[in-house]
C-alpha cells in the first residue's frame, strides 16, 4: 500500500478499514474550497474521501448522499459508502465520467448534457423530504438577509452602478422577501453548475457530485448560476434545460431568479470593489448587466 502524505493520518488508517487493499491516493480538491478531496484507489474499486471544515457541511452531505440516494438512480449521484462524525469525513463511490465544467463540448453535446441536468434536477426537486417550520422560518430570514445585503451593496457603490441597476437592485432589496413567499419549497442541491456535474459520453450518462451545500430551499435558487454564467450568451442552453425540468417557470419564479441572481452580482462587485480583486468586481458587473437585459427580455 502507497500513501499521500496530503492525506492526514486518522483519516488515512479509518479510510484503510473500510477500504481494504487500498493503492493510491490522489488530491482533487477544488483550490478555493474550504473541504478537501481525495480519489482512493483499491485492487477492486475507485471511491472518493472528503474532510470537511466542520460539522454543519459534514451533516449536509451525509443527508444529501441520503436524499440522492432515494431520488436518483445508482449511476447519476455517488453512494455513501462510510461516514464519520468526528474527523469530520465521508467515503463515496465514484462515477463514471468527467466533470462537465471544461469539458471541450461540441454544441450540440453540450445541449444534451443541460438538457439531462434538467431532467435530473427535476427529479431531484420533485422527491419530497420534509422541511420542519424552523426550517421555513430560516429560508425566510435567509431572503431577508439577502435583500438586506443588497440594500447595503445599493448605498455603498452608489454611482458605481447604471440607473438600471440601481434599479434593479433596489427591487432586489424591496420585493425579493415578498416574491420569495410564494415559491417552491424543496430540498435543494445548493450549488447545481457544471462543476459539479458529470458526463460519460460513451454511456451518455448524467451525473451529480458534491451534498454539503443541499438544504430545504427554494427551488429556484438551484438554477442562480445558470442564470448568472451559462444563459445569458447561450438561450439555446437555456431552452434544453428548462425542456429537461419539464416546464418553463412560472412569472414569480422568473422575476425571483433575476432578482436572486442581480443579488449575488451585486455581492461580487461590492466586495470586488471593496477588496480590489478584478476577478470579482469584473463577473459582478457582467453579470449584473445581464440580469438588467434579462429583466427586460422576460
Amino acid at each position: 500500500m502507497t500513501h499521500d502524505a496530503s492525506l492526514p493520518r486518522e483519516l488515512r488508517h479509518w479510510v484503510a478499514r473500510h477500504l481494504p487493499g487500498l493503492d493510491t491516493v490522489t488530491d482533487t480538491s477544488w483550490p478555493r474550497g474550504d473541504s478537501r478531496i481525495w480519489r482512493v484507489t483499491t485492487g477492486v474499486a475507485d471511491a472518493f474521501v472528503k474532510l470537511y471544515p466542520g460539522p454543519e457541511k459534514f451533516a449536509r452531505e451525509v443527508q444529501g448522499c441520503e436524499h440522492a440516494a432515494r431520488a436518483l438512480a445508482p449511476h447519476e449521484a455517488p453512494r455513501l459508502l462510510a461516514s464519520n462524525p468526528g474527523l469530520p469525513a465521508v467515503i463515496t463511490s465514484a462515477l463514471p465520467g468527467h466533470v462537465v465544467r471544461g469539458l471541450p463540448l461540441q454544441e450540440a453535446e453540450e445541449r444534451r448534457v443541460h438538457h439531462l441536468a434538467g431532467q435530473l434536477l427535476r427529479r431531484w426537486h420533485n422527491h419530497p423530504e420534509p422541511v420542519p417550520a424552523s426550517m421555513h422560518a430560516s429560508i425566510t430570514a435567509s431572503v431577508t438577509v439577502q435583500a438586506d445585503e443588497a440594500a447595503a451593496c445599493l448605498e455603498h457603490l452608489g454611482d458605481q452602478l447604471t440607473g438600471a441597476q440601481q434599479e434593479l437592485v433596489r427591487e432586489v432589496s424591496l420585493d425579493l422577501p415578498r416574491i420569495a413567499q410564494g415559491l417552491r419549497v424543496v430540498y435543494r442541491h445548493g450549488d447545481y453548475s457544471p462543476r459539479n456535474w458529470l458526463w460519460d459520453a460513451h454511456s451518455g450518462h448524467h451525473g451529480l457530485i458534491d451534498f454539503e451545500e443541499s438544504a430545504p430551499g427554494i427551488a429556484v435558487e438551484d438554477l442562480v448560476w445558470l442564470c448568472g454564467a451559462a444563459w445569458p450568451t447561450r438561450p439555446d442552453l437555456r431552452k434544453a434545460f428548462l425542456t429537461g425540468y419539464g416546464s418553463e417557470l412560472s412569472e414569480a419564479e422568473k422575476r425571483s431568479l433575476i432578482l436572486f441572481t442581480a443579488r449575488l452580482a451585486v455581492s461580487y462587485l461590492n466586495t470586488g470593489l471593496t477588496k480590489n480583486e478584478t476577478m470579482l468586481t469584473d463577473r459582478g458587473r457582467t453579470v449584473l448587466g445581464h440580469m438588467v437585459h434579462a429583466r427586460a427580455r422576460w
